[in-house]
């Protein structure tokens, strides 16, 4: 793979337990990406504080420029979430709410892919509506379409073996990752 066709991309978990399945799902997707894509996952967003202007004030948290500058730095990001209360949770929220406020916001025209998983049979469709409108406010670009919503998630994912045991889910993960692949791409050339 050469360095000019590669593409790095970063996950960026909603979930803070340590063996949730998006964590898992996140972890898994290095196996089903496309050969010239390298993901990592990004830090806990449980490491950064509450959202605060009066801490703002005195200077962003070095956690937030970390997240910051390694978003900044990828060609694309991954969002992996639950849905909490048919909605974001409050964690990742926070982490978006801190992202926004850097001097050079860091989804401003970054390519954007968002999964979930849920137990129930929705698979956090709820979460992925109110995660588009907020990523809208940050002018991110959002992959449309395939969409990944894994429903009946617990049968589909493996969080000891941190992957996606079910094929069928594989598939669909696969096929976003190369739709992803081939969106950052273009971003890129355009970037250039």
């Amino acid at each position: 793979m050469s360095e000019q066709n590669s593409l790095r991309f970063v996950t960026l978990v909603g979930s803070l337990r340590r063996l949730s399945l998006h964590a898992a799902v996140a972890d898994s997707l290095q196996e089903l990406a496309p050969d010239n894509v390298r993901i990592t996952r990004l830090p806990s967003v449980g490491l950064l504080p509450h959202y605060d202007a009066d801490v703002q004030a005195e200077g962003f948290p070095q956690t937030v420029l970390d997240l910051g500058n390694a978003i900044a730095e990828a060609d694309g990001v991954i969002i992996v979430t639950p849905e909490y209360n048919y909605s974001i949770p409050g964690a990742l929220k926070n982490a978006l709410d801190w992202l926004s406020r850097l001097p050079t916001t860091p989804f401003v025209g970054k390519p954007v892919a968002i999964q979930s998983a849920s137990p129930g049979i929705f698979g956090g469709a709820r979460v992925q509506y109110h995660l588009r409108q907020s990523l809208v406010f940050l002018d991110s670009q959002v992959l449309n379409k395939p969409e990944v919503m894994i429903g009946g998630a617990a049968n589909k994912v493996d969080v000891e073996g941190k992957t996606i045991s079910d094929a069928p889910t594989r598939e669909i993960v696969s096929a976003q990752l190369k739709a992803f692949a081939l969106f950052a791409a273009q971003r890129k050339l355009l970037n250039k």
